[in-house]
């Protein structure tokens, strides 16, 4: 019998007197003890607002993700300790790499994307400077920054792991601490995963706590810079949103709800096509996987009408062949529900389903699976009236259960996709570009994701049920109105982005990276030739300058082969609105540019490694100067032996007029190779 525990202010508190029962929908035996401890959810705050949250921010982002990654690869180090648990919860075993390896992977890209696309520091940048005063003077700049309250994460009971992990990753590399509270019928599975990360010592204390049972008042006692983030049923949601004091402090609500998400078979699709195949495949898939208890599962299928019939053939003879049973043995490919009660609401929504759609595949009296157990066989439905039939686009049987809808043309079809009332995810299975064109338009809005499916994507493809850490993941209206993942999107829902406004020496203080117009700093020698550690934000060198003559442009003409006219016939350049006759090349620019500023002997520099933002502003004629000024703009640590920098590269004429600039990275060593 298994006790999972709450951790609380660094405590693990046991089952109370009022423990739930919880009933495994393997053999209908209780298999553990959960909740009805006397939690102090005021101190649990108070812990993570003055202990966690202020251990988190005072890191910086970078550090974070360490921590995320270390973390990530310690639970992956114990993940066959999961694995072991994971039947107990219905699921088979390619269940549970979903939700196991897909929580720690998620964990792992997040930390990934927290060193690559966010500064080393604290203070996030969102945004190019905006120029606010004629002279530069006065600059404003929108930044984000961690809140200073709690996470409270309420998951779901399909996805244990992945529903924790999912949530953690981006909250803690914002910097704020969490509050998990799992789904019951399922938290077994969760708190063995969050005691590994107790056991980890990893991060401070504070940053995680963990409620398993109910949450009591504690929605009542956040604050404005509290964040609650759901995953759960529409009906929850609701009735989570309207708590008062919520409302009362515009408390942060991000909800991950239940949709009747649809696969669309493009009008293209004949039955001989890869893309019908396909379809085919993955609706299975979204049926049997997790016995279908995905938020992101196929619910209707929408297909031509005229393919309805072989639809319903194809996929029911392949629901048919679906070995369902034991989820600890191999050959078994879909498991049991979560639970008796969960089967009992598939059914009652089945029922509802059938008064405007007939049962085409699969038996829901059948016995299936073992004795005792929560098994339902899959059940394929077809509405032969989508248009009028008000069930299939308004209740969800949440399992293995979908419902054939067919259509006219691609626009009815995207219609229908619609009428769900906004959804997590739509699938188009196409290998025409143009009903991919006029599915997105028509559709775009009503989806948080379109997953267009064919031939050519086949071999790469993740899958229409799997929301990937890379992009968001959320919908509309009946799927919840909000966002989780989308790499850094993600992390910025847990930060409060502020506009700030002040002269280019306090813009560049408060946010660690020069702006034009704030002070510069003269170094002891040429910047090339100090380390990482000892180069300054702001430090800047001025290059003499250099003469662009004729001769040069003509020569870098033929030894390119850019003889483009603006660089070699005067009178066509002249022609052109940009030019006053003949020019030089941009790149040829670029390449006296870093013949000025470069220092060629060794030191610290490792590598150019790139430019961004590169712009040409003003054209330089023959006899035209060209000099530099660069300045050091950020400073990111990379590796444990180099840092990048990144430098503002400003060229300027004769007149001091600017007529180019860019950013230029460089590789350098944290130490002098000289020492």
């Amino acid at each position: 019998m298994l006790t999972p525990q709450s951790y609380t202010n660094g405590r693990w508190i046991g089952p109370g007197p009022q423990a739930q029962t919880i009933i495994g929908p393997v053999e209908g035996q209780p298999i553990a003890h959960a909740g009805g401890s006397d939690l102090d959810f005021a101190a649990m705050l108070d812990w993570a607002k003055t202990k966690g949250g202020p251990a988190l921010r005072a890191m910086g982002f970078h550090q974070r993700a360490k921590l995320l990654k270390q973390l990530a690869t310690y639970l992956d180090s114990r993940k066959d300790e999961l694995y072991a648990l994971n039947p107990l919860t219905g699921a088979t075993r390619k269940d549970g790499w979903v939700d196991i390896e897909g929580g720690i992977g998620t964990m792992f890209l997040i930390a990934s994307k927290g060193r690559r696309e966010m500064p080393d520091g604290q203070v996030y940048i969102d945004g190019e400077v905006e120029q606010l005063g004629r002279k530069g003077g006065f600059l404003g700049q929108h930044i984000a920054v961690p809140l200073q309250g709690v996470a409270v994460h309420i998951n779901a009971f399909n996805f244990p792991v992945w529903g924790m992990l999912e949530k953690l990753a981006p909250a803690l590399l914002a910097g704020v601490p969490c509050i998990v509270k799992p789904a019951t019928q399922t938290c077994y599975l969760t708190e063995h995963c969050f005691r590994m990360i107790i056991e980890a010592d990893i991060l401070p204390p504070g940053a995680v706590q963990l409620v398993v049972g109910r949450t009591g008042p504690l929605l009542g006692l956040l604050g404005a810079q509290d964040v609650v983030a759901f995953t759960g049923s529409a009906d929850t949601a609701i009735a989570l949103r309207q708590t008062p004091n919520l409302l009362q402090n515009s408390v942060r609500f991000a909800s991950e709800q239940d949709s009747l998400n649809a696969a669309i078979l493009g009008p293209d699709a004949g039955v001989d096509s890869p893309e019908f195949a396909q379809f085919i495949a993955e609706a299975h898939t979204e049926m049997t996987v997790k016995a279908g208890q995905k938020c992101t599962a196929m619910r209707r299928l929408i297909v031509p009408d005229h393919l309805a019939d072989q639809v319903a053939q194809a996929l029911g003879a392949k629901l048919a062949g679906t070995i369902i049973g034991d989820p600890g043995q191999s050959a078994t490919q879909m498991g049991a529900l979560a639970s008796h009660g969960q089967r009992a609401d598939v059914l009652e929504k089945l029922a509802q389903l059938q008064a405007q759609a007939q049962l085409v595949a699969g038996d829901p009296t059948a016995p299936v699976g073992l004795p005792g157990g929560a098994f339902l066989a899959p059940c394929l439905l077809y509405c032969p009236d989508p248009d009028g039939a008000t069930a299939v686009h308004s209740i969800e049987a949440f399992g293995p259960v979908a419902t054939i809808l067919p259509y006219r043309d691609s626009a009815h079809a995207a219609q229908l996709a619609n009428a769900g009332g906004g959804s997590l995810v739509a699938s188009l299975f196409t290998h025409d570009p143009k009903v991919a064109q006029q599915v997105v338009h028509h559709s775009a809005a009503h989806h948080g994701r379109l997953y267009i499916m064919n031939r050519d994507s086949a071999a790469s493809a993740t899958g229409h049920g799997s929301p990937l850490p890379h992009l968001v993941h959320g919908g509309p209206g009946r799927a919840g109105g909000g966002e989780e993942l989308g790499g850094i999107r993600g992390v910025l829902h847990y930060m409060q982005r502020t506009a700030i406004q002040g002269s280019p020496d306090m813009i560049a203080a408060i946010t660690g990276t020069w702006v034009p117009g704030a002070r510069e700093i003269s170094g002891p020698c040429h910047p090339f030739q100090r380390s990482f550690t000892q180069i300054e934000i702001g430090e800047t060198i001025h290059t003499d300058p250099r003469v662009v003559r004729l001769e040069d442009i003509e020569h870098f003409a033929h030894f390119t082969g850019d003889t483009f006219y603006a660089h070699m016939d005067e009178e066509a350049a002249r022609a052109n609105p940009f030019f006053p006759g003949r020019v030089a090349h941009g790149y040829l620019l670029l390449s006296f540019a870093a013949g000025l500023f470069v220092q060629p002997d060794p030191g610290p520099v490792l590598a150019n490694t790139g430019l961004n933002s590169l712009s040409f502003q003003k054209p330089v004629s023959p006899g035209d100067s060209l000099a530099v000024r660069l300045t050091c703009k950020r400073k990111t640590r990379r590796t444990d032996s180099y840092g990048e920098v990144a430098w503002n590269a400003t060229l300027t004429n004769q007149d001091g007029a600017q007529v180019a600039e860019y950013e230029l990275l460089t590789m350098v060593s944290y130490t002098h190779p000289q020492g």
